[in-house]
Parts: structure tokens; sequence; C-alpha cells
């Protein structure tokens, strides 16, 4: 609450009381400059919810299709692939040969693809999704579906994917909130503004903001003056309510499936 009031308190009320519940002026400048000063917010906005949702429901069916072999004890090489899985939290690829591969081999480079694939496989969800398995779904279940003719496939998607709800719910949050937060992939593979995620665009927007304040005296006195009354300390709380409120307005949506999928764990267990 105290971030909203800030982004809706006027600059020069920070400058003489400081934060405060209650300002001496109220402003809508922050939310004006962040929304003026570049007109692909918009853009941005749907570059996210776009990368976002695709790269949850990709990188969910990912976790869910590794995490399952891994939870069936009469799968032979089980240990294994838990092992190359563990193994990958523990040695990352390294900056340079990643953005290599990623770039020269894979083709991600100024593309969506470049936003969504590297961040596709994700260890410890795996590992939570095997665990969540393991403690919710009986083997007994898969035994007798597999008496009765069911395939694996249609094991997994209609027996398993339905009592594994919770769990599913919670990775699909994780990931969701790692993709929307995503700002450091853009950094390194996107060079057209248009394809700029909304974290990226903002942080960009505020690095100039600093960049002139750091630097105004070396532009002469009216530049500086200019410098001097843009927004600051509630652009910075802005641009967080920017960020946040999606995701604020989409939580309630999954808390009951977290809630369940933090505690059934403990009850079965």
């Amino acid at each position: 609450i105290f971030v909203v009031i800030i982004s809706f308190t006027a600059e020069e009320s920070i400058r003489e009381i400081g934060f405060s519940f209650t300002p001496s002026k109220w402003s809508l400048e922050a939310y004006q400059f962040a929304f003026n000063s570049s007109k692909a917010i918009w853009r941005a906005y749907f570059n996210s919810f776009f990368i976002t949702i695709l790269g949850t429901i990709l990188s969910v069916l990912i976790c869910v299709l590794y995490s399952y072999p891994l939870f069936r004890k009469d799968f032979k090489y089980r240990r294994f692939f838990t092992f190359f899985c563990f193994f990958t939290m523990l040695f990352g690829g390294g900056l340079v040969p990643t953005y290599y591969v990623s770039k020269n081999i894979l083709g991600l480079n100024d593309n969506y693809a470049a936003l969504i694939v590297p961040a596709l496989f994700n260890p410890f969800n795996i590992i939570v999704m095997r665990t969540f398995f393991q403690s919710s779904v009986p083997t007994d279940l898969i035994e007798a579906a597999a008496i009765d003719g069911s395939g694996e496939y249609n094991t997994l998607f209609k027996i398993i994917v339905p009592i594994a709800k919770p769990g599913i719910a919670t990775i699909a949050l994780l990931n969701a909130l790692a993709f929307w937060n995503e700002w450091y992939l853009a950094m390194l593979y996107i060079r057209t503004e248009s394809l700029y995620p909304l974290q990226y665009l903002l942080m960009r927007t505020q690095n100039k903001i600093d960049f002139l304040t750091r630097n105004a005296a070396m532009l002469g006195s009216e530049i500086s003056k200019l410098v001097h009354e843009l927004p600051q300390q509630n652009l910075r709380m802005a641009l967080a309510v920017l960020i946040v409120v999606p995701i604020a307005f989409a939580y309630p949506f999954f808390q009951r499936f977290i809630i369940s999928g933090l505690t059934i764990g403990s009850v079965k267990g």
C-alpha cells in the first residue's frame, strides 16, 4: 500500500517531507511520464503476457512429462535422469558458452524464442513435481489403470494430472512469476524495441532517468533544471506498481491450489 501511495505522490512532496502516508501533494506525473516517455509500453505489456502465458504452458508440460517417469519405480533409467536433472542445478553451462550456443547454434536471437526456450527446463520445479507425485499419487491407482488397459499417456493426462492439479498449479505460478519478471534474457538476446518485455523496457526507462540525474551538471543549467523536475522516487514506485499489479490480480486464482499443494505432502507424509 505504501508503494502505491508513494507512486501517486508528487516529487516535490517527497523532497519536502520524504515518504509519507499523507503527502502534501498528490500527482499522476510518475504514471504519465512512464506511459508518455515510451510509446512501446503497451507493446511491452503484450510481450510480457505472451511470453508468460506461452512459456508457462510449455514449461509446465515439460516439467510434468519429465517428472512423471522419475516418480515411476518401474522406469529403470529414473536414477540416471534424476542425477542428470540434479547435476544441471549444480553446474551450469557458463555465460559465454550458453550465449554462443543459444545465439549461433539454436538461433535464439532477437525473437520471442530467445525469451522462452532458455527458461523452459527448470530442475528445481521438476524435483518439486516428482516429490508431489510421490506424496499424492498412489501407485495402486496406476497399476489398476494398467490392468484396465490404459496406456501411459492416457494414465498420465486423464488420471494422474487431475489428481496433481494443486502441484501443477503451484509449479505454474512459479514459472509464471519467473517469465513475468524476466529481463536478463532480453538484455542478452533482444535488440528490437518492439520485442522488449515490460520489465526490461521499464528498467531501461529508469536507467535513462538515473543517467540524466547523475550527469545533469554537465548538460547546462536549463537542461539541469528540466532533469531536476523529472519524477524519480515516485517513478520507481510507479514502475514497481505497473509490474506487480497483473500478478496481484492473478494470484487469487491460484491461491487455493497453492495452499493445497503445500499442505497435501505434510498431511499424507
